[in-house]
């Protein structure tokens, strides 16, 4: 299986040309790529808890859903083992919307006589990644007043899954 390219070539927003539209006149991109986060809500959800902890981007950058999905899984986990699922709400905020592109070159022996260089480079989708804005909440965790350090910790796992700095920040629910 390839091996995914270093994501410090996509880390950056900028304004997509992309798009993807059930009308094929209108779609420039033709296939868009499967968004690997598995589940988005976990927990309970019919039940109301006393203090929302989430965790915020301080800086505006893309994501890629394989990072969101570690992230995702790291805090679960360690919700999953402390905690019954009826005691907190997690919920994954940020949706992968944005598709990533690459112009495949070759490498190795006799690749310069292969490779067609940027002509007409649009690029191959190779997969999703979800636009941040600085100050945008990208997981939101509900829980009650005993259990906030415990949210705080499973967000400092998640935090440390994802390629920037963030901030966790606890709001009681009035």
């Amino acid at each position: 299986m390839a091996r995914a390219r270093k994501f410090i070539a996509y880390r950056f927003l900028k304004r997509s040309y992309t798009r993807y539209s059930k009308y094929n006149e209108k779609s420039f991109v033709k296939v868009r790529p499967v968004c690997r986060v598995v589940r988005f809500d976990m927990g309970t959800e019919n039940k109301a808890f006393t203090h929302k902890v989430s965790l915020v981007s301080k800086s505006p950058l893309q994501v890629r859903d394989l990072a969101l999905e570690s992230a995702r899984q790291t805090s679960n986990r360690l919700l999953e083992k402390s905690l019954p699922k009826s005691e907190y709400r997690f919920k994954v905020m940020a949706y992968p919307h944005h598709i990533l592109r690459e112009n495949p070159l070759a490498s190795g022996a006799g690749a310069d006589r292969m490779s067609t260089g940027m002509a007409h480079s649009f690029g191959k989708p190779i997969g999703v990644a979800a636009q941040i804005k600085q100050g945008k909440t990208i997981f939101r965790l509900e829980v009650n007043q005993t259990n906030v350090g415990l949210a705080r910790k499973a967000l400092h796992r998640a935090s440390t899954k994802l390629p920037c700095s963030c901030s966790i920040l606890v709001e009681k629910v009035a």
